[in-house]
C-alpha cells in the first residue's frame, strides 16, 4: 500500500493522468468517488427540474431548445455514472434509492443557504423550484456558468477518463451558457421584463455563489493535493463572479451583495470541498 500510495503521487506529481482503479489508493477512489457521485446527480437531477419547461416555454423554438437542453443534461449524466460504474460504484443501486428524490424541490421562499437536505449527492442549487420562465432562464444564467468554472479545474484533473468525458460535456454547457445570455440580455433590456429579471438574477446569484464551498476547506485542500482539483473554493467563485459582473454591466443589471454563512452550517452542505 506504501508503494501504491508513493508510485500514485509521484505519476500524478509528474502530471501523468491515473487511468484505472488499480492505480489509486483508496482515498484517491473515495474522493474521485464522491466528486463524481456529486456532478452526476446533479445533471440527473438538473434535468429532471428542466422537464416541466418543455411544454411550458414561451415559443415552439424555445420548447425544442429546453428539449435539448434535458436531453444534454440527461446524458451527461449517464456519461458521469458510466464513470462511477468503472471504478466499482453500483450506480443502479444508487439510482433506484434516490430516483423519486432527485424530483423533490423545496419551497420557493425558502432559504437553505449551503444546506444539503437529502441522501442523494446533487448540488444543493438544485433543491430549489424552477417556477417561472425567468427562473429557467437565470438558472442557465447562473448555475450553468458556475458549472462551468469549476469543469474547467476538471480539465487539468488527475483521473485520465474523467477528463476525456469533460470535453464534450463542457462543449454542451457552452450551449446552455449562451441560451441564458441571449434571454438575460432580452429580459433586461426590455422596460416590461427589466424588473423581473433583477429580482430573479438576484435570487440565482446569491444561491449560485453559495455553490463553491468555503475558502481553505480541507476537502478542498485533499482534493488539490490529488490534482482532482487545481484551486481553491474562493479562487473559482471570484472568477465566476468577476465573468458575471462584467456580463451584468453590459445588460444593465445590478450584481447583488453576497455574504458567505459557513459558520453557520456544516461543511458538507455544499458542492464538494
Amino acid at each position: 500500500m506504501i508503494d501504491l500510495a508513493r508510485d500514485m503521487m509521484a505519476k500524478i506529481d509528474r502530471g501523468v493522468r491515473l487511468e484505472s482503479v488499480d492505480e489509486m489508493t483508496a482515498e484517491y477512489r473515495d474522493n474521485l468517488v464522491h466528486l463524481l457521485t456529486m456532478q452526476a446527480d446533479s445533471e440527473l437531477a438538473g434535468g429532471y427540474g428542466y422537464v416541466p419547461w418543455i411544454t411550458r416555454a414561451p415559443t415552439v423554438e424555445e420548447k425544442h431548445v429546453v428539449a435539448q437542453i434535458v436531453k444534454d443534461e440527461l446524458r451527461h449524466a449517464t456519461v458521469m455514472y458510466g464513470l462511477l460504474a468503472d471504478l466499482g460504484f453500483d450506480v443502479e443501486n444508487h439510482v433506484r434509492q434516490h430516483d423519486e428524490i432527485f424530483t423533490m424541490r423545496i419551497d420557493a421562499n425558502r432559504d437553505i443557504g449551503t444546506a444539503r437536505i437529502t441522501s442523494d449527492k446533487r448540488v444543493n442549487i438544485f433543491y430549489y423550484p424552477i417556477d417561472t420562465w425567468a427562473d429557467f432562464i437565470f438558472f442557465n444564467f447562473c448555475m450553468d456558468r458556475g458549472a462551468g468554472h469549476q469543469l474547467e479545474d476538471v480539465r487539468g484533473c488527475s483521473y485520465g477518463p474523467w477528463v476525456r468525458a469533460i470535453d464534450g460535456i463542457f462543449k454542451e454547457e457552452k450551449f446552455h451558457i449562451r441560451h441564458g445570455e441571449f434571454w438575460v440580455k432580452k429580459l433586461a433590456e426590455d422596460s416590461e421584463t427589466h424588473a423581473e429579471a433583477q429580482t430573479t438574477f438576484a435570487k440565482w446569484y446569491i444561491r449560485t455563489m453559495n455553490i463553491f464551498g468555503r475558502p481553505e476547506s480541507p476537502k478542498n485542500q485533499v482534493y488539490r493535493r490529488l490534482k482532482l482539483k487545481l484551486r481553491d473554493n474562493d479562487e473559482v467563485r471570484q472568477a465566476f463572479a468577476a465573468e458575471v459582473k462584467d456580463l451584468c454591466e453590459k445588460f444593465g443589471l445590478t450584481v447583488p451583495e453576497w455574504k458567505p454563512v459557513w459558520e453557520k452550517l456544516p461543511e458538507e452542505a455544499h458542492i464538494p470541498g
